[in-house]
C-alpha cells in the first residue's frame, strides 16, 4: 500500500479557536476519499494546509512523500487544487484561462499542454468562450481542467459540484473515476449523499476533529443505528415532539416518510410506542443509510460542541 497522503497530529487556531484540532490523514494512492461535514468543520481548512497555501501550527507528514512542512513549495506543484467558487478570469476565454495557468507552471510546450487538456474535459469545441459566459456545469469544467493541467498526482476539491446541475454532476465524477483509475488520488469535499456514496472511502469530520472515517459499509455498520420509518399526514408536526424522546438521535423527513434513528432499539421501541398505536400512521423498520449516520453525527457534534462552550 503506498500513502499519497500520510500526516498526523494536524491543527489550525484562528483567534483562541481551533478549526482543525488534531487530524490525521492517510489516503492511498489512487482512491478517492470523500470528505464530509457540516459548514465550519474545518473541511477547507484541512485542503488548503494539504496543499502548501496554510501552514499548520502543529503537525507532520509527507504529501506524496514530501515533507508537509518544509516541502510546501514542491507540493503546490504536484496538487491539484479546486476551491469552492469559480477562481478563474471571466473575462478571458476558456483557452486563455488555462494559458495563463500553463504559464504559472512554467509547463513546456505549453500550447500543446492546453491543447491536450482542451481535449481530455472535451473543451475544444468551446475554447474560445469566456468564462464568464459559460453555465455552472461548464465553469466547473473548466476549473477542473486547470486542476489538471500540470498533471497533477493529487487532487483537493472543495465541493466542486455545488449549485450543478444533476447531469453535470454525474460527468463529473466519472471523470473523476477515470482520473483515480489512471493512479490520481482525490480528497473531494461534498454535502451530496449520493456523491458520498460513489467514493471509496469517507471521513466525516465536526468541530475540526474526524468522527468517524472507513468506506460506506463500515461507516453504516459501526454506527448500528436503529432506523423506524414513519408514514402518515401532517408530519411536520411531528419532528419537535419526538426528536424530544428518549432514545432519539435524529428526525429527518425522507419525502412522505420520517426517518427516526437511534441507538437502543428497545428504548427507541418504547418511546415511539404511542405513534405505533395511532390509526392515522404507519411504523416500520428500515435500514440506516448514510444521511441517517451522518445526521445522528451531527446533532451529536452540535450537542458536543453546545456543552464545550456552555
Amino acid at each position: 500500500m503506498t500513502l499519497a497522503v500520510d500526516v498526523t497530529g494536524l491543527s489550525k487556531r484562528y483567534g483562541g479557536r481551533a478549526v482543525v484540532d488534531n487530524l490525521s490523514i492517510q489516503l492511498e494512492t489512487g482512491r478517492i476519499c470523500g470528505f464530509l461535514g457540516p459548514n465550519g468543520s474545518g473541511k477547507t481548512t484541512t485542503l488548503r494546509m494539504l496543499c502548501g497555501l496554510l501552514t499548520p501550527d502543529s503537525g507532520a507528514g509527507t504529501c506524496l512523500g514530501l515533507d508537509l512542512i518544509t516541502q510546501a513549495a514542491q507540493i503546490k506543484r504536484q496538487v491539484g487544487y479546486m476551491t469552492q467558487r469559480f477562481g478563474l478570469y471571466e473575462d478571458l476565454t476558456i483557452r486563455e484561462n488555462l494559458d495563463f495557468v500553463a504559464r504559472l507552471f512554467e509547463l513546456p510546450q505549453r500550447k500543446r499542454a492546453v491543447d491536450l487538456t482542451l481535449e481530455r474535459l472535451e473543451l475544444t469545441a468551446r475554447q474560445h468562450q469566456l468564462a464568464g459566459a459559460l453555465s455552472g456545469g461548464w465553469k466547473q469544467r473548466l476549473a477542473l481542467a486547470a486542476c489538471l493541467l500540470h498533471e497533477p498526482r493529487l487532487l483537493l476539491l472543495d465541493e466542486p459540484t455545488a449549485g450543478v446541475d444533476p447531469k453535470a454532476r454525474r460527468d463529473f465524477w466519472d471523470e473523476i473515476h477515470r482520473l483515480a483509475a489512471q493512479g490520481i488520488t482525490v480528497l473531494v469535499s461534498t454535502h451530496y449523499m449520493d456523491e458520498a456514496a460513489r467514493c471509496h472511502e469517507l471521513m466525516y469530520i465536526a468541530n475540526g476533529q474526524v468522527l468517524t472515517k472507513g468506506s460506506q459499509a463500515d461507516i453504516i455498520a459501526r454506527a448500528a443505528l436503529v432506523v423506524w420509518s414513519i408514514a402518515g399526514a401532517d408530519l411536520d408536526t411531528l419532528v419537535a415532539p419526538i426528536k424530544a424522546l428518549p432514545g432519539v438521535l435524529s428526525v429527518s423527513a425522507f419525502g412522505n416518510t420520517l426517518h427516526v434513528a437511534g441507538e437502543d432499539q428497545a428504548l427507541l421501541q418504547a418511546s415511539l410506542a404511542p405513534y405505533r398505536a395511532r390509526p392515522d400512521l404507519q411504523l416500520s423498520s428500515a435500514p440506516a443509510d448514510l444521511e441517517d449516520v451522518f445526521i445522528s453525527l451531527m446533532d451529536k457534534a452540535k450537542d458536543a460542541y453546545q456543552g464545550a462552550t456552555a
